[in-house]
């Protein structure tokens, strides 16, 4: 599979001939320089971008077979996400953006399911809290809760500690190793850490857009 783009002065190749996979169940780290092409990997793996030449399998879905909406859908039902910014909605609480995932899936005991997995993350105490009030920390843990409540079988991670201090990112990792462990849902994440990479099970090394390692 690669990936480049169009610039001025010709094309701009961002991934070549990458070629991997990632067992379910296990957990996997995408590491590199900046501009390696951690992101741009990871968001063709999750389907949210499209590769110019190859092929991506997503949980048994040919990603390339699927229309923008199909790959929505899949993503909905199958797979969470945890991003660096948190990616909260600002006017909802902390109760309500774990539900927000759950309410789009219809899901059964959506509220219940919610407040569990706030729980879960330590957070009930600041359910009805909106992101601005809490720490960057504490908005990472309703992330991590809003990623795994509608119980998805992998999660995408990019940089999930990026945003955070020494110690408080320590404290997000231990959370997401022990999600991924009781849930055994697959993980996959990108990192500057090498020692966050180090928990992981597997690791992808990128190099001007090739995989060395």
């Amino acid at each position: 599979m690669s990936k480049k783009v169009t610039i001025p002065h010709g094309d701009l190749n961002i991934l070549v001939d990458i070629n991997l996979s990632v067992k379910l169940g296990t957990s996997a780290a995408i590491v590199g320089e900046s501009g390696s092409g951690k992101s741009t990997l990871l968001a063709l793996m999750a389907g949210l971008d499209t590769p110019t030449s190859g092929r991506i399998v997503l949980l048994g879905k040919d990603l390339t077979h699927l229309s923008e909406d199909q790959r929505a859908k899949l993503r909905a039902k199958r797979v969470g996400f945890v991003w660096q910014a948190f990616n909260l909605v600002p006017y909802l609480t902390a109760l309500e953006n774990v539900l927000l995932p759950l309410s789009l899936s219809q899901a059964e005991q959506a509220h219940e399911r919610a407040k569990h997995w706030l729980n879960a993350v330590g957070l009930s105490a600041r359910a009805t809290h909106y992101p601005k009030q809490l720490s960057g920390g504490e908005q990472q843990r309703v992330a991590i809760a809003r990623a795994f409540a509608a119980q998805p079988e992998l999660v995408f991670a990019d940089e999930p500690t990026g945003n955070l201090d020494q110690r408080t990112g320590a404290l997000v990792s231990e959370l997401m190793w022990e999600m991924n462990s009781k849930e055994k849902t697959t993980l996959v994440l990108v990192t500057h850490d090498l020692k966050l990479a180090e928990h992981c099970q597997h690791q992808i090394h990128l190099q001007s857009g090739q995989v060395v390692q």
